[in-house]
């Protein structure tokens, strides 16, 4: 248990309270779902139909990188996801740089949660300007993770409840329309699109594989978990597994019912599905569904962004002062999360396509030195004498390492622009902490006890072991 007090010297530690749940519903709300819904016209014309498939196979080409960050997780309970897992089993440089890209990952997907969020309900109530529903998502969700971990995680438990229960009432208006019609329930189709076309699936499967960014958020939750070192490594497996069930069932029904609507829009395709099929009912439901999944999403990533900067300003890669303390009254990184909610103000600024064509860089960027450290892990651990087998240890993750590269030869032009000029700043700013390489950046702390640093420098620890 943490001690208590805000003077120099006491030290504020993570809580430990977490358990498989909690954590498993942070990672679903991250996924956000009901989402799915939302890209479902896209996916759809890129597979031929074949939404679903294209869905398994995204759901399968994940989970050879969710066992790679489970094998992490276990070897290395720490906050700061792959960032410490690359620092700690391929070089310190290589993961400075890794958690650099993360953070144009994990610290601007908020913004675009919330940007994204605004845009619905201002298109449902367009007197009220997207700037201000911005700001009601950032002072909620913000007061929420400020609060404490288990204040955002009962709301998180029942956000995802609404939003699941959202998607059940898609599907059974789906597939009561479907008999209605007298049509058949069970189909290939939605698996393998019409006409069947492999590269039309693996093309949707590339663009299904951006549902699943997130499902690594729960290992910064890493000591804030009950029994870590089991509970995230089946957290992650979990929230790919359960995640991706969800999108393969939900994007099953609504291809089956789709040959029944005229969609106009295809990237409205879901919502206008809705509304033939439910009325206004659904339709109205849909949009509240839509809402709800953002918001979740929102507390979800922002409290994965708030952590990952801590885990960086506790190892002094970030203003160690500022970023490497939690506060002594509610054990959260408030500075961090605070930082996080002034990203999103440039929402305002912002339209979607433009906020969410570099944050895929940076996450795919992680999961390709997450494979690599995996097979630094199996090195290792051969090299202790301890049996590994060779499917899980060297061919999974050689095969997530080539998917995901796959991936990031898959994103468009802009994003690698911004993607690359963000690393190559990362880089000067790389060569400016260890002095032209002559010297290691900041070395990662040994051991597990966090000091707040209400008035003066304190070295960073947690106890137990792990930075």
């Amino acid at each position: 248990a943490a001690t208590r007090g805000g003077g120099p010297g006491h030290p504020v530690t993570f809580r430990r309270e977490l358990r498989l749940h909690s954590v498993l519903a942070f990672g679903l709300a991250y996924l956000a779902p009901i989402i799915v819904l939302g890209t479902f016209g896209v996916i759809s014309q890129k597979s031929n139909g074949g939404t679903a498939g294209s869905y398994l196979i995204a759901m399968l080409a994940m989970l050879l990188t969710a066992t790679s960050y489970g094998r992490l997780s276990h070897e290395v309970p720490m906050a700061g996801s792959a960032y410490t897992y690359v620092r700690k089993m391929v070089s310190n440089h290589l993961g400075f740089l890794v958690g650099w890209g993360s953070m144009l990952d994990y610290v601007f997907i908020p913004m675009v949660i919330w940007l994204i969020g605004a845009s619905y309900l201002n298109a449902q109530f367009p007197a009220i300007p997207d700037p201000v529903w911005i700001a009601g998502f950032i002072v909620i969700t913000s007061g929420l993770n400020i609060v404490g971990i288990k204040v955002a995680d009962h709301a998180n438990l029942v956000l995802l409840a609404i939003e699941v229960l959202v998607i059940a009432l898609f599907v059974a208006f789906s597939i009561y329309a479907v008999a209605h019609h007298g049509q058949q329930l069970l189909s290939l189709t939605p698996f393998t699109g019409k006409p069947f076309d492999v590269l039309a699936l693996s093309a949707g499967a590339a663009t299904a594989a951006y549902s699943f960014l997130g499902f690594d958020a729960v290992t910064t939750l890493t000591e804030e978990t009950v029994d870590a070192k089991r509970t995230i490594p089946r957290a992650i497996m979990l929230t790919a597994l359960v995640g991706g069930g969800i999108f393969v069932v939900a994007t099953y029904a609504t291809e089956l019912v789709h040959p029944l609507v005229q969609v106009l829009d295809i990237d409205s395709a879901a919502f206008e599905i809705a509304k033939a099929i439910g009325g206004a009912f659904l339709s109205t439901v849909f949009l509240v569904g839509l809402i709800v999944g953002q918001f979740a999403s929102g507390i979800a990533a922002q409290a994965s962004a708030s952590r990952l900067m801590f885990a960086m300003g506790r190892d002094g890669v970030l203003p160690k002062r500022f970023f490497g303390r939690l506060s002594p009254r509610t054990n959260t990184p408030i500075n961090a999360i605070l930082v996080v909610a002034a990203v999103g103000i440039i929402g305002c600024f912002l339209d979607i396509s433009t906020s969410t064509s570099f944050i895929n860089f940076g996450a795919f960027i992680a999961f390709t030195m997450v494979n690599v450290s995996a097979i630094s892990l199996t090195r290792r651990q051969i090299a202790r004498g301890e049996h590994v087998n060779p499917l899980t240890g060297y061919v999974v993750p050689a095969l997530g390492a080539l998917v995901v590269i796959y991936l990031i030869t898959e994103l468009d032009l802009p994003a690698l622009l911004v993607g690359g000029t963000w690393l190559f700043i990362g880089i000067c700013v790389l060569v400016g902490l260890t002095h032209g390489f002559h010297r290691p950046p900041p070395e990662m702390t040994d051991s597990t006890e966090v000091r707040s640093l209400p008035r003066e420098s304190h070295r960073c620890r947690l106890p137990g072991g792990a930075a």
